[in-house]
């Protein structure tokens, strides 16, 4: 994505659990053989060549021609534990908090991740519900909850991503799942948790597409099913990222905002409205939800 789409924390100002590096204990050269990308031999050739110049393995596999930046990147993810996407991946180059981990567009989503941290996901455990909302459409909400669950499966909690636009969803295009059952299909009794997607290639990360797209997305998330299906979520999930349409075109958002008791707010330099945020805010203190804070996008 270009450095328009970089998300600015505007108003929003760790504990990790514990749990062992994949790779600990695996060397560079082990690393990549396993996973197909080094033969053995090869292998013992960048040895010598590492003994010899007293280099590093992968800067002396890159001198060698033996290695690329991409090899080395994956085997330092792998021992790091922190999963990323290879330019082989299918899935969407939008998501570009797995494809360019050091770019500043995921350093500002970091930032935010630990503004939202603080500021709800860690102030009690019934707090594991956020709605990415906006008041107007092409405002980058999509985007944003796609990269943001990335980054919070990045610290290793098992994290959510539930797309609740039902009108025009986007997730299922980021992650390349197609056409497959969901939460329309979940709320109105046609699938179960097998509709819950596990991202393979980015560890603690899952995604729970629209599904089939239904004649009333306003009547299913203001039935009691789909509080309880939050709920139900929540026993398994540490952080859930709800992707909601625009508050402009129909009052999905606010129904969604009101269920997860949470919402970030987006809006877009020279685009959004006002007037139109003050009012959509307003609405939704009103009903009770916690506006955790807001991003800008194209700063």
């Amino acid at each position: 994505m270009s450095r328009s789409n970089a998300p600015v924390v505007t108003t929003v100002p760790m504990s990790v659990p514990s749990k062992p590096a994949l790779g600990a204990g695996r060397s560079i050269g082990v690393i990549l053989v396993d996973a197909g990308r080094l033969s053995p031999p090869d292998a013992e050739r960048i040895m010598d060549f590492q003994r010899d110049r007293g280099t590093r393995f992968g800067d002396a596999g890159i001198a060698l021609g033996l290695l690329t930046d991409d090899d080395v990147r994956f085997a330092l993810s792998v021992q790091f534990g922190y999963p990323y996407l290879s330019r082989e991946s299918n899935l969407s180059r939008e998501l570009v908090a797995a494809y360019q981990p050091s770019s500043l567009q995921v350093e500002q989503l970091r930032a935010l991740r630990s503004q939202l941290m603080l500021r709800w996901f860690d102030i009690g455990t019934d707090r594991r519900g956020l709605a990415v909302v906006s008041a107007s459409p092409m405002e980058g909400r999509s985007y944003l909850a796609a990269n943001l669950a990335i980054v919070f499966s990045q610290l290793g909690e098992r994290t959510l991503l539930i797309d609740a636009d039902m009108r025009s969803p986007r997730q299922l295009v980021l992650f390349n799942l197609g056409k497959k059952a969901g939460l329309s299909d979940m709320l109105a009794g046609r699938a179960g948790p097998e509709a819950v997607v596990n991202i393979e290639s980015l560890q603690d990360l899952s995604v729970l597409p629209a599904g089939a797209i239904p004649p009333n997305p306003q009547e299913l998330l203001g039935r009691h099913e789909f509080s309880k299906l939050l709920q139900s979520l929540g026993e398994d999930f540490r952080i859930i990222i709800i992707d909601t349409p625009s508050a402009g075109e129909c009052a999905d958002a606010h129904t969604v905002a009101v269920r997860a008791g949470a919402a970030l707010m987006v809006a877009r330099q020279n685009k959004s409205s006002v007037p139109q945020m003050a009012k959509f805010t307003q609405g939704l203190r009103e009903f009770g939800v916690t506006l955790v804070g807001s991003v800008l996008n194209d700063a």
